[in-house]
C-alpha cells in the first residue's frame, strides 16, 4: 500500500516527492539521535575488532612479602599411608599445622570467617573457625630462614586409608603456616598461610600436589595464590619424570575433579626474555591468562597475549623501574 502511495506521488510531482522523503529522513533522524544521544550503537562492527580497539588497562599493583613458603618433598612417594615430607621456608619463626581429613565446607567457612568476623592468625583461631571438623592433627615448630624437612603422617591406629570417592567432604590435608612471636604479626601485611594439598590413597591415585593456596591478611583479605606462566628455554628439562601413562591416569582423574591441568602442573624451567624482543627483560603479567612474556618496550603493542592469542583485559609489572635500575646497579 505505502509502495503504491509513493509510486502515485511520484508520477504526480518528482519534486513533491523528492521533499517528502527528505522530511521522513530528518524526522527519523532526529528520533533515534534524541533517543540514544550521539552514541548510536553501532551493530555492524565484528566483535574482534571491538576488543582489539579496547584500550588495556595497566592495574596498580601493591607489592607485599610473603614470610612463608611451601613446597612437597619427592610427591611421587607421597601417599595416605606412607605419609609425605614438606619443606618449609619461612622468614620468620614459624609454626606449620597439619589437619588430616580437613572438612571442605567447613574450611571455606573459616575464610570467610576471617574475612567478616575474627582473623585467622594462629592455629587456635583456625580450629574454631573448623569446629574440629579434621581427623588427625600435627604441629611443627620452623626456624627462620631454615629448609627443614618435616614429615607427616597418620597413626596407623587411626585405620584411614581413603578419603571417598569424588566430589569428597574432606581434603585428606590442610597444612596453615603462622608466625610464632606475636610481634611479627605486626610488621608483615600476610599473617597465616592456607595450603590445600592433595595426597593419593586407595581410591583416588592422582598423584600428590599442593591444590590450592591461600593467604590470609592482617586486614582480613584473603586471596588465592595463582601460578603465572612463563615461556618455557628451549634447552629446559621437564622437571617431572613421570612416564605417559601416568599423566594420562592423572589428567583423566583431574577432569573428574574439575580441576585445570595447566594450574596444578609443575613449572618448567623458564626463559626471562621478552618472547617477541627476546632481548628485553619479562617484566608484565598479562589477565586474565597469567601469562609473563613481556618486556616493557613491548607491552605498548598488544592488546592480545603473544603467547595464547587471548584477549588482554588488564596488566602489571613485576618490578617498578626504580627496583629495575637498582638490580642494574647490583649487577654491575
Amino acid at each position: 500500500m505505502a509502495a503504491v502511495f509513493l509510486v502515485t506521488l511520484y508520477e504526480y510531482s518528482p519534486l513533491f516527492y523528492i521533499a517528502v522523503v527528505f522530511t521522513c529522513f530528518i524526522v527519523t533522524t532526529g528520533l533515534v539521535l534524541g533517543w540514544f544521544g550521539w552514541d548510536v550503537p553501532v551493530i555492524l562492527r565484528n566483535s574482534e575488532e571491538t576488543q582489539f580497539n579496547t584500550r588495556v588497562f595497566k592495574k596498580q599493583m601493591r607489592q607485599v612479602k610473603n614470610p612463608f613458603g611451601l613446597e612437597i618433598t619427592n610427591p611421587s612417594s607421597a601417599s595416605i599411608t606412607t605419609g609425605i615430607t614438606l619443606t618449609t621456608d619461612c622468614l620468620e619463626d614459624s609454626l606449620l599445622t597439619c589437619y588430616w581429613g580437613c572438612s571442605v565446607q567447613k574450611l571455606y567457612e573459616a575464610l570467610q570467617k576471617h574475612f567478616y568476623c575474627f582473623r585467622i592468625s594462629t592455629p587456635r583461631a583456625l580450629e574454631d573457625a573448623l569446629y574440629s571438623e579434621y581427623l588427625y592433627q600435627e604441629q611443627y615448630f620452623i626456624k627462620k630462614d631454615s629448609k627443614e624437612e618435616i614429615y607427616c603422617q597418620l597413626p596407623r591406629d587411626t585405620k584411614i586409608e581413603d578419603f571417598g570417592t569424588v566430589p569428597r567432604s574432606r581434603y585428606p590435608m590442610v597444612a596453615l603456616l603462622t608466625l610464632a612471636d606475636e610481634d611479627d604479626r605486626e610488621i608483615y601485611d600476610i599473617i597465616s598461610m592456607v595450603s590445600v594439598i592433595h595426597i593419593p590413597d586407595k581410591t583416588y591415585k592422582l598423584s600428590c600436589r599442593i591444590l590450592y593456596q591461600y593467604l590470609l591478611l592482617a586486614q582480613g583479605q584473603f586471596h588465592d595464590l595463582k601460578q603465572l606462566f612463563m615461556s618455557a628455554n628451549n634447552n629446559s628439562t621437564p622437571s617431572s619424570s613421570s612416564s605417559p601413562e601416568q599423566k594420562n591416569t592423572d589428567r583423566s582423574l583431574l577432569e573428574k575433579a574439575g580441576l585445570s591441568e595447566t594450574e596444578v602442573e609443575p613449572p618448567e624451567e623458564n626463559s626471562k626474555d621478552c618472547v617477541v624482543c627476546q632481548n628485553g627483560t619479562v617484566n608484565w603479567v598479562l589477565l586474565p591468562c597469567r601469562h609473563t612474556c613481556l618486556c616493557d618496550g613491548c607491552i605498548k603493542y598488544f592488546q592480545q597475549c603473544p603467547m595464547c592469542r587471548q584477549f588482554v583485559q588488564e596488566s602489571f609489572a613485576l618490578c617498578s623501574q626504580k627496583e629495575q635500575d637498582k638490580d642494574k646497579l647490583k649487577s654491575l
